[in-house]
């Protein structure tokens, strides 16, 4: 809430039906129209449908539309296709990074479907070794209207469409829960945006007691993907500080337990290190973790050294040798393919360097609509990185 008016964004049509109600005393009847162009526009219009003047001015006394500023966007562009990067200013000053990524093809090899990757908190505290984020410790957490905010301002000011949605940017999804349960209704309500819950994955390090909450929900098509990227305590506690709170064993009960449906698939993501948990041994480690677990797909991510990088990319001979591996100790592997490296938006490295040097807020307006409608600008030294390797 800004100067005291309800933001529309963070907000279902019948949760903005039901705030008119109490806030207005004329008006409220035009909450579907007004909630359905905040949601797919980015406009607040209420004059657009009603008569009266002071019925619209009512509306504006109470609600609002916060649309990020788009501060830059940088593109990587490769044989995948072409990945960007949007940094987003938030009305506090504060950037958060949303990243869009191409996942489906045509037979030409032209993109059909982006996957838009979320963040969830500026910063953010679990601690991992090979992220970027991490090093910034928590700010804050993202509102759910701050969390909605980047998909429309996506699509309004930068023209991004999108099939799925990806809670894998900055910060722990679960470790604002509140937030981020509001902003899966409000994304998932089609009388707005209506991606549906089958196109929404949350990603998580770890966090047992909001994944206990995200289960509370009922939702038998949400996705949830899991960052394992080690196989022994010794090793996970060392690069997530989060296992030393909630161990391998007791993660593994936890996944066992959530099971919203009987055919759901666990995608388990493993950040391929070399030196740190690329050996036969963890290969057949990590079979007996998800092996209990039912369904379940492993994403090999090799490893995307940072500013202040743990160790080196792993090569195209041990990616594939790890893979094999994992094989034939019977674990379904998907490799996935690096996409941003080179404009710090692959997995572990969205970040902002200012803002861990100062611990301020960036200064300054952001890009206009127009200079970004024109040109993807690139940048020779990133403001900020990306996401948590979920």
């Amino acid at each position: 809430m800004i100067d005291g008016l309800v933001d529309i964004l963070g907000l279902t049509a019948r949760d903005l039906e039901s705030a008119a109600a109490l806030r207005l005393s004329a008006g409220a009847g035009i909450a579907p129209k007004v909630f359905g162009q905040a949601q797919r526009e980015g406009v607040f219009a209420p004059e657009r449908h009603v008569h009266l003047p002071a019925t619209a001015a009512g509306w504006r006394a109470a609600f609002r539309v916060g649309l990020l500023t788009v501060v830059r966007t940088v593109e990587e562009i490769n044989e995948a296709g072409p990945t960007a990067k949007a940094v987003l200013r938030l009305d506090d000053g504060y950037e958060v990074e949303c990243v869009r990524i191409p996942m489906r093809y045509a037979d030409d090899g032209s993109v059909t479907g982006w996957t838009l990757c979320l963040s969830s908190q500026v910063g953010c505290r679990m601690g991992c070794g090979f992220c970027e984020t991490a090093r910034m410790g928590l700010v804050r957490q993202l509102t759910a209207a701050e969390i909605v905010a980047q998909v429309v301002t996506a699509r309004v000011a930068l023209g991004w469409t999108t099939r799925n949605l990806v809670f894998m940017g900055m910060g722990e999804a679960l470790d604002n829960v509140e937030n981020l349960i509001q902003a899966i209704r409000v994304l998932n309500d089609d009388r707005g945006l209506g991606f549906g819950l089958d196109h929404i994955t949350v990603c998580t390090s770890g966090h047992v007691e909001g994944l206990r909450r995200l289960s509370a929900q009922g939702w038998k098509r949400l996705n949830l993907s899991i960052s394992l990227n080690a196989s022994t305590d010794e090793t996970r506690s060392r690069l997530m500080p989060v296992n030393r709170k909630t161990p391998l064993a007791e993660l593994q009960a936890a996944l066992i337990a959530y099971r919203p449906r009987r055919n759901f698939a666990f995608a388990v993501n493993y950040c391929l290190m070399p030196g740190f948990n690329d050996t036969e041994a963890d290969a057949w480690r990590i079979a007996e973790f998800t092996r209990p677990l039912g369904r379940a797909l492993l994403n090999l991510i090799p490893y995307n050294p940072g500013n202040l990088p743990l160790t080196r990319a792993p090569t195209e001979d041990e990616v594939v040798r790890f893979v094999g591996w994992l094989r034939t100790a019977g674990v379904a592997v998907r490799r996935r393919i690096t996409k941003g490296r080179s404009i710090m938006a692959a997995c572990g490295q969205l970040g902002n360097a200012e803002l861990r040097r100062t611990g301020r807020p960036a200064p300054g307006p952001g890009l206009t609509r127009q200079a970004l409608v024109h040109a993807v600008a690139s940048s020779p030294e990133p403001t900020s990185i990306k996401d948590s390797p979920c």
